[in-house]
C-alpha cells in the first residue's frame, strides 16, 4: 500500500540530516529503521522549536501510526534534505508528512512517510484538544 502527501498540506519545517556509516544494514544501504528515526527527529525538532512541547499539565503528543514509502535507496555517505509538512487538524488530532532526498540530488525524493499525532493527557492516558498554538500554525 502506497501513501501520498495530500495536496492540502502546509511546509513546516526544513534539516538537514547526514546519513552515518552506522545507519547501513548489512545489504550495504540505509536500514528501513533508520527512514522512521530520520522522520521522528524532523518532526521533534519542528514540535519542540513551534512550543509543542509536554505542558505542565502533562498534555503532548503521541504519534499513533507512522508509514514510510522507501522510493529510492539511500547509501551512505550523504547527507539529506528532510522537508516537513502537517494537513488535517482535528480536534485532538494532525498529520505529519515527510519527504527525504540527498542534498547532492535536489529535488529526487528517495522516501515520503508521515505520521498522524493525537494530543493527549499522559496521566490520564485520553486524548485532549490541540493548543490553540500548535492549531493556528497547522490551519
Amino acid at each position: 500500500m502506497r501513501f501520498d502527501l495530500p495536496d492540502e498540506k502546509k511546509l513546516t519545517h526544513e534539516m538537514i540530516i547526514p546519513m552515518r556509516w552506522g545507519d547501513m544494514d548489512a545489504m550495504g544501504h540505509i536500514n528501513n529503521t533508520i527512514y522512521f528515526r530520520y522522520m521522528e527527529s524532523v518532526r521533534l525538532e519542528w514540535l519542540f522549536k513551534v512550543g509543542g512541547a509536554t505542558d505542565a499539565q502533562g498534555n503532548g503528543p503521541v504519534i499513533v501510526n507512522a508509514f514510510c514509502n522507501f522510493i529510492r535507496q539511500l547509501k551512505y555517505p550523504g547527507d539529506l534534505l528532510a522537508k516537513h509538512y502537517v494537513a488535517n487538524p482535528g480536534r485532538t488530532s494532525f498529520d505529519t508528512y515527510l519527504t527525504l532526498e540527498r542534498t547532492d540530488a535536489p529535488g529526487v525524493i528517495c522516501a515520503s512517510g508521515g505520521a498522524k499525532t493525537v494530543w493527549v493527557n499522559y496521566a490520564a492516558e485520553k486524548s485532549v484538544p490541540l493548543p490553540e498554538s500548535v492549531r493556528a500554525l497547522i490551519a
